[in-house]
């Protein structure tokens, strides 16, 4: 059977930590961000990692991660 391929799209937004936890960083932060709320624009520094659902989906995306 040959090598899986690891989606290179995925594998540029997404980051795994050491414990294997899915982190990303949400789109929409780049520019338009003076008309944002502070509170809005403190929050989108952030990154968040993803929900164990949403994580599994992942992982099979990036097999060799």
């Amino acid at each position: 059977m040959p090598k899986l391929k690891t989606k290179k799209t995925v594998s540029k937004r997404v980051t795994i930590t050491k414990k294997r936890k899915i982190k990303i960083t949400p789109a929409g932060q780049n520019h338009f961000n003076g008309r944002e709320e502070g509170k809005t624009r403190r929050n989108k520094r952030r990154d968040f990692m993803l929900s164990k659902v949403n994580a599994g989906n992942i992982k099979k995306l990036m097999p060799y991660s």
